[in-house]
Formats: C-alpha cells, sequence, structure tokens
C-alpha cells in the first residue's frame, strides 16, 4: 500500500519555511543595528529558542498569515506582541543560563514568556490585565509550557515572593525604571526595559547591577505599549 500524505504537511512545511525567513531577518537586523547595540548576532540557543516558540499560536486567527513577519501585531486589549527581532534581542540582552529563574512583567499573549522558557529554569510573569493573564495561563499550558507561570497582578512592584531574579525583563515603556524591580534584581542580574513615555521617543535600557552599584545602557530606540502599573504616570 502506498503512503499516504498527511492533510497538514503543506502547512507545516510553509510555517517551517516562514520561520526560516524570519531568523534570517532578525540576523540581518542584528547585523543592521548592531553598532548601536553592540551585538552584531546572536546567541545560538537564542535563535534557536526563536524557532522552537510557534509564534502563529500566539495571535488572533485573521492575523495568523502574519505570525512571522518581523513586525508587532495587536493581541486585543489595547496589547500587542512584539516584533521577533525585538523579542530575540531583549532574550540575548538578558544573556540567560540554564538555572536562570526570570521575571516578565507584561505577559501579554505569553509569546516572549514560551522564548525565555527554553532557555532558564523558571519564568515568573505578571500581567495586569486579568482577561489577558489568562487567556496567556491557558494557551501556555495548552501548548506544554510548563516552565511559565502567569500571575494576574500589577507589575510595577514586581513579584517579591521569589526575588531576587537573574533577569528581568519588561514589555511596555515604563516612564521611569520601577525602584521595585531594581531591588528585586540579584547581584549581577540583569533588567532590559523600555523607558519612555507613549508617542514619544522610548529608549531600550539594558540595567545591570554590579553588586551595590546599577549601571544602565541605551541600546535601541523603541516602541511599545505604555507600561499601566500603578505610580508609572
Amino acid at each position: 500500500m502506498g503512503s499516504q500524505s498527511h492533510p497538514l504537511y503543506p502547512e507545516v512545511i510553509m510555517s517551517a519555511e516562514k520561520i526560516q525567513t524570519m531568523l534570517r531577518t532578525i540576523e540581518d537586523e542584528c547585523r543592521f543595528t548592531g553598532g548601536l547595540t553592540g551585538r552584531y548576532a546572536l546567541r545560538q540557543e537564542v535563535l534557536n529558542a526563536m524557532a522552537a516558540v510557534r509564534r502563529e499560536e500566539f495571535v488572533p486567527d485573521e492575523l495568523k498569515p502574519y505570525a512571522y513577519d518581523n513586525t508587532p501585531l495587536p493581541i486585543g486589549n489595547g496589547q500587542t506582541i512584539s516584533q521577533p527581532f525585538i523579542v530575540a534581542l531583549m532574550t540575548d540582552l538578558l544573556e540567560p543560563e540554564p538555572d536562570d529563574i526570570i521575571l516578565e512583567i507584561g505577559t501579554g499573549s505569553g509569546y516572549q514568556a514560551a522564548v525565555l522558557s527554553q532557555l532558564v529554569r523558571q519564568v515568573y510573569s505578571l500581567e495586569v490585565i486579568p482577561a489577558l493573564a489568562e487567556q496567556a495561563a491557558d494557551r501556555l499550558q495548552r501548548l506544554g509550557y510548563d516552565k511559565v507561570e502567569i500571575i494576574a497582578s500589577d507589575g510595577s512592584s514586581g513579584l517579591h515572593e521569589h526575588a531576587p531574579y537573574d533577569g528581568i525583563i519588561v514589555t511596555a515603556a515604563a516612564p521611569r525604571i520601577p525602584e521595585a524591580l531594581i531591588q528585586q534584581l540579584a547581584p549581577f542580574g540583569r533588567m532590559v526595559i523600555p523607558v519612555g513615555k507613549p508617542h514619544l521617543p522610548q529608549e531600550l535600557l539594558l540595567v545591570e547591577k554590579s553588586g551595590h552599584r546599577v549601571n544602565s545602557r541605551r541600546i535601541l530606540s523603541v516602541a511599545f505599549v505604555p507600561f499601566t502599573g500603578k505610580g508609572q504616570a
């Protein structure tokens, strides 16, 4: 008996091709922005994580054809999923290690947390919009991302229960770096956070803690949805 083709085989091939195109675009963007970011190439582990997470699972059905385009996409409730290059760059800037515990502020669809979960021991992710938190938790559970815990909470105070964190990643623009997040960052930990006001220039910052000293460095101009935590107006 001849072999029977799987009905989803062409779709799987198309998705794989789109993933490879996405990775090439990320690499091109890295070379183009390397003079600003200091990163002309990303760690292979980060690229592998980007390839492993199916981005179409994290966007609305009508936007699935555009899931691997290098652009942010709306996910409802006035929020977006960041463009793949920014997700990859922010992940790489954290320099995640397999035993790290990471705090994410702004779960959104859960995509950034899913990528990070490929690289670290545990991700705790806070989302201030309850509906998004519930959707992301259900999605991540369905897809088998068991290293991520979603908590519906205002992220401006961080999450004291599991501090300090080896890395903190913030996926919405705050007018300033929340002091609570600096306090919850482990010695020699890293935080990646966009800082600025809506509709005005924002800067992606890399914050590094060295003992009691905290240094921040501008990485790139960015455009994120605003941070909505208390005290961040």
